[in-house]
């Protein structure tokens, strides 16, 4: 056979005679030969007894991992002739081999063969490590077997130990001569799991060349170890299987502390972000919750409220102790929560000032909610760290369900989005996730994702409002609104989704849609209807179109497309964004009202704003808040309540200081007659409500304008 066989290395300092063919011709007794690849020749008879215990010697030493062999082996070693009988391969020994071959018969003319060993277990059980010549070893290997560092036993077919050495009775705690005739399964507990257990029977019935697994036994004197236990047949004439083991418990300690360090935070020794997962995953896992007595999962998922500020003006150090306080905290509220339970809540580090509190088996939200509470009154009371007393509070999202169709994944999401709503409420409280309100939020999320989207594919739409005059009840002019016309959540309102297009930062490209189809809209009615007064459009205005594009060449450029005159349209911006606005914003709106185009301040009289800023804004009109008109139905209603002129007299006195700074006033929210009959007594110039008309479509404003008058009270 060339090139290098599989198998233990011979030891060191024994070498392979050369053997050639006229070496064999001279040798006594000569089998026949064969020729073997690469020209060398192996012996087809087998190999005489010295040379057998040469292999064996060879193979053992090996095993045992002897730095040098054993002084029985190297007498061995140096007396061994070369000539006819030695193998041009090793003997299969101590290695990891297939099912053993049974032996070839001796050819006639070997007169060197050995008889085939008898069974050495038979006896051993009943009388003994006895040492006959049957035994699986010759007696010049039995030294370095019993000599060994590594434990070692023989074990019979039947599973009986043959034979051990010192060190495996050394490594369980006996003496080595007690361990023959003992079950080898029961000193090594091969019999624990089905799996191995059939295994180790297959390495016993020769139809499996190896067992390797791990083990802990009970040492005598009560300490604990784990071993690597090996099961390897010997050669095939000895029907027996050698057992090693290998004392691996510093190793397991080892792994042991650095999978604590791996999974455990080093600033509070909590649980870290990957072993809170860990157990979360399992917690969920069906074989959990199947036989749990509730098959339920909470979770309080809790951020430090103003710590950053700690890290910033105190430093890290400070901030890394005031973190571990915390988490004694948390610890003891977790053992007080877990005390009568199967087990106390898990409390981990997730990063930064984020930390969760994970209950397994849970009864229900009044016991997360519980849980909650206490956090929040054990955090109250200031913290003694470096000389300063330091106050922190926790927002904390709670989620409670059943384990069942739930994920990681999505418990860790209605987590994070309840912590935010803690956030959002006010901070220092707890917040239950509420499904509903998630649902309002992914709705918004998948709005904000595709607005842009919808700008190009054409899913906007506009209707018009008509403005009436208050005196004779004739239209004149009409508000743009905007309509998202989605194809999954159907027509949506400007309150749906104008924030989330500033937010966004699409208001920008939808507020100049808007601006063109309105102008453009207001033009072809004008085209239409030459014979009668044109009236103008209204158009809403973020304060992000002012500072994010240039709304004043857009509107010039605009109205340059359209043919639509300035005066014709008017802006409307919000009492917020107008009221105490300075810089770019008045230069703008200066700018556009330079160019005739009309300014209104929207809902005015929400704000608390200074009414004498009005004399110093470009302003052309003012829109009272619906809340002002809506005052005036709510006295008239109250029949049993003694009439009130509050808000009446509130009214009049915007629209007088209005006109008395050359600003019209138009009424929003008008329903009924009595509402258009005090705001026109009290001077109001036009008014928009559901009295005259509900937004619609430009066609519907065509027929207005035919017949031109509105309902007039």
């Amino acid at each position: 056979m060339s090139g290098t066989p599989e198998g233990p290395t011979p030891a060191a300092g024994l070498t392979r005679p050369s053997i050639t063919e006229s070496d064999i011709a001279k040798s006594p007794g000569a089998g026949p030969v064969a020729p073997a690849a690469g020209g060398r020749l192996t012996d087809a008879a087998a190999p005489a007894p010295a040379l057998t215990d040469l292999a064996e010697a060879a193979a053992a030493a090996v095993f045992t991992d002897l730095a040098q062999p054993s002084p029985a082996f190297t007498e061995l070693a140096q007396s061994a002739p070369a000539g006819p009988g030695v193998l041009a391969e090793p003997l299969p020994g101590l290695t990891d081999l297939a099912p053993p071959a049974p032996p070839e018969p001796a050819g006639p003319s070997d007169p060197t063969r050995s008889a085939a060993p008898s069974d050495p277990t038979r006896s051993a059980a009943s009388d003994g490590p006895a040492e006959p010549s049957s035994a699986p070893f010759s007696a010049s290997f039995r030294p370095a077997f019993r000599l060994a560092p590594v434990p070692l036993a023989v074990v019979d077919r039947d599973g009986l130990v043959v034979v051990a050495n010192d060190a495996l009775g050394s490594l369980l705690g006996v003496t080595a001569d007690t361990l023959a005739g003992q079950v080898a399964t029961d000193l090594v507990d091969l019999a624990s799991d089905a799996r191995t257990w059939h295994a180790y029977r297959e390495v016993l019935r020769g139809r499996q060349a190896r067992l390797r697994c791990t083990r802990r036994l009970k040492h005598p004197d009560g300490h604990s170890l784990w071993v690597q236990v090996t099961a390897a047949p010997l050669a095939p004439e000895s029907e027996g299987v050698l057992l090693s083991l290998t004392d691996i418990t510093a190793r397991r300690e080892l792994q042991a502390r650095l999978r604590h360090l791996q999974m455990h935070d080093p600033v509070t020794r909590l649980p870290n972000r990957t072993l809170f997962f860990e157990r979360l995953s399992a917690a969920l896992e069906a074989e959990s919750y199947e036989q749990s007595t509730t098959g339920r999962i909470g979770l309080c998922y809790l951020d430090l409220d103003g710590f950053k500020a700690v890290n910033d003006t105190l430093g890290h150090r400070v901030g890394d102790r005031l973190l571990a306080a915390v988490a004694e905290r948390l610890t003891r509220c977790a053992d007080e929560a877990g005390y009568g339970r199967p087990s106390a809540p898990l409390v981990a580090r997730l990063g930064g000032d984020e930390f969760a509190l994970l209950v397994e088996e849970s009864t229900g939200t009044e016991q997360l909610a519980g849980l909650a509470e206490s956090v929040l009154k054990a955090l109250q009371a200031p913290f003694e760290i470096s000389g300063r007393r330091l106050s922190v509070s926790a927002s904390i999202g709670v989620v409670e369900r059943h384990a069942a169709g739930t994920t990681a994944t999505e418990l860790m999401q209605a987590a994070d989005t309840t912590l935010y709503w803690a956030k959002a409420d006010g901070k220092a409280r707890w917040t239950l996730f509420d499904p509903e309100r998630n649902a309002h939020r992914m709705t918004r999320q998948a709005l904000a994702s595709t607005i842009r989207q919808a700008i190009e594919r054409g899913e906007f739409t506009l209707e018009y409002q008509p403005l009436v005059g208050m005196e004779d009840g004739r239209l004149r002019g009409v508000e743009a609104l905007v309509r998202w016309n989605h194809p999954e959540f159907g027509m949506l309102t400007p309150n749906r989704f104008i924030g989330l297009a500033e937010e966004e930062g699409a208001i920008v490209p939808l507020g100049r849609w808007i601006l063109v189809t309105a102008c453009r809209q207001a033009r072809r009615w004008h085209l239409d209807h030459p014979d009668e007064p044109p009236i103008f459009v209204s158009v809403n205005v973020a304060v992000r179109q002012v500072w994010d594009s240039d709304l004043i060449a857009d509107v010039a450029a605009i109205l340059a497309e359209t043919g639509l005159e300035p005066r014709l349209l008017q802006l409307e911006l919000t009492e917020s964004a107008v009221m105490g606005s300075a810089g770019r914003p008045i230069q703008v709106l200066q700018a556009l009202s330079d160019m005739g185009v009309g300014i209104a301040i929207d809902d005015f009289g929400t704000g608390y704003s200074n009414l004498a800023y009005l004399s110093r804004l470009p302003v052309s009109g003012l829109k009272l808040d619906g809340a002002f008109v809506r005052g005036f139905e709510h006295t008239e209603r109250d029949a049993s309540a003694r009439p009130s002129p509050a808000d009446e007299v509130i009214v009049e006195a915007m629209i007088q200081l209005a006109h008395r700074l050359g600003l019209t006033v138009t009424a929003e929210c008008v329903e009924t007659s009595d509402q258009a009959s005090r705001l026109r007594r009290i001077g109001c110039d036009t008014g928009q409500g559901w009295l005259y008309s509900r937004p619609v479509p430009a066609d519907r404003i065509s027929d207005l304008l035919d017949g031109r008058a509105c309902r007039r009270p």
